[in-house]
């Protein structure tokens, strides 16, 4: 399924309503998702968005939670993500943070915004009983403020890369050949199975900065210094990723498309030979049931000649904050510590049903997550993936991420295009620094 990093804060936005309610535990809709000063000793309100996934996992967690809370309830309200942050904004720009529920889902990268934004709306989880230890370094440190957690990781979003092994065997490649590389040797082998099979190895959405993303944190990179400062003149890891991108397009063995559902319908109907993004995109691959078994994935292209340059990344991905209005914040702490931060057989309940894969690293040694998937070639992904994540360099985000994001996406389309890259650069340092009010 998409599960795009999404939304900025509107401050002053309107409160909008809450679509339907799933529930466990007996629980019925708190309306309005409100915990309310009648709210019990044993029971929480969560909002989250697709049934399928998250809410299905938040489910699945309070039935563990039950094995040794029999009284415990769970209301889940199905919160579109867009939703969540409008009425987020809402609450802690007017002070009224008794309408947020006890525990709310945030995607990775708006979350430093938000706490920074609105300190008053989030609880501090730091010694809560969450061992912080069990997840990937880079993955906690999204939803790190001044030394504090503030959120328990949820999703994994690690970046892989897929491959078509059937067209790589039709050229002479396998997927062995294209794990550990660089992104010069991805392009020269990419540019050979270009010329015997007609076929590009990657395709992504023109104006989009998702791989632009993908390539810089792979090298520890950002758009911001530690203090939330733009720091994109003189980057020159931003640089070194630009120059590639552009390479990779002109070269042809990168295409660009317009739109989500084109870029989805380039591997589904074969029209390239394979992807990189965020693991979520296995889902969007697997839809394609009769290209079962053509299928493997290995780890990205690194940036060469550039200092602290992994073949790892992240695109995507979710955790989840208490928030300062819950009426039991230390139920909320202690159901998040023993299910999404501490168990391993919850993991394995939730991934064959909704694909939810964890960044719980115990999770990685599961019999579940090392079985092998026939529609990738039969290899255990789950565990290689689990295990990318771990190695994923940390990277700033900070509250003008997203601002960030589209002025280098403007930047690149204007470089592919024939502009110069310092320029360009520059423009887009100042359009943030102009959206920052400096």
């Amino acid at each position: 399924m998409k599960r795009r990093i999404a939304s900025i804060i509107l401050a002053g936005a309107m409160m909008a309503s809450l679509t339907a309610c799933g529930s466990s535990g007996g629980a019925g809709q708190n309306a309005g998702g409100k915990t309310g000063d009648g709210a019990k000793a044993n029971e929480l309100t969560v909002w989250c968005w697709d049934p399928a996934f998250n809410i299905y996992a938040m489910e699945e967690a309070a039935k563990v939670y039950q094995k040794d809370h029999p009284d415990f309830k769970l209301n889940v309200v199905e919160t579109p993500w867009a939703d969540v942050q409008t009425k987020l904004t809402t609450a802690a720009t007017s002070k009224n943070l008794d309408t947020l529920p006890d525990i709310l889902l945030m995607q990775d990268n708006a979350f430093q915004k938000n706490v920074i934004s609105y300190p008053d709306a989030f609880k501090d989880l730091t010694g809560n009983g969450v061992d912080f230890s069990k997840f990937p370094t880079a993955k906690t440190a999204y939803s790190v403020v001044d030394g504090k957690n503030y959120g328990v990781p949820f999703d994994n979003g690690a970046a892989i890369a897929a491959y078509r092994t059937d067209v790589l065997k039709e050229a002479g490649y396998t997927d062995a050949d294209f794990t550990d590389i660089t992104w010069s040797k991805y392009q020269s082998m990419g540019e050979d199975i270009l010329a015997k099979t007609g076929k590009p190895l990657l395709s992504c959405t023109a104006g989009e900065s998702d791989l632009i993303m993908i390539m810089l944190q792979s090298a520890g990179g950002s758009l911001f210094d530690k203090d939330g400062n733009p720091s994109m003149v003189g980057n020159d890891k931003l640089k070194k990723v630009i120059e590639t991108y552009v390479s990779l397009v002109k070269s042809g063995v990168l295409v660009e498309v317009n739109d989500w559902d084109q870029y989805v319908g380039t591997m589904t109907n074969s029209t390239v030979a394979g992807t990189i993004n965020g693991c979520w995109i296995m889902a969007s691959i697997q839809t394609a049931e009769d290209q079962s078994g053509n299928w493997a994935i290995t780890n990205i292209p690194k940036l060469e000649g550039v200092s602290d340059a992994t073949n790892y990344s992240n695109n995507g991905g979710s955790s989840w904050a208490v928030t300062a209005g819950s009426k039991n914040p230390e139920l909320a702490a202690d159901f998040l510590s023993k299910t999404f931060a501490g168990s391993v057989p919850f993991y394995e309940t939730i991934l064959p049903k909704s694909g939810a894969l964890a960044t719980y690293l115990p999770a990685a040694d599961s019999k579940v997550y090392g079985e092998p998937q026939a529609f990738f070639g039969g290899k255990p992904v789950y565990a290689q993936i689990t295990e990318f994540a771990s190695k994923v360099p940390s990277n700033n985000t900070g509250v003008y991420y997203y601002e960030a994001r589209d002025a280098v996406a403007t930047a690149i389309t204007h470089v592919v295009s024939g502009a110069d890259i310092d320029s360009e650069i520059k423009t887009a340092e100042d359009t943030v620094k102009f959206a920052m009010g400096k």
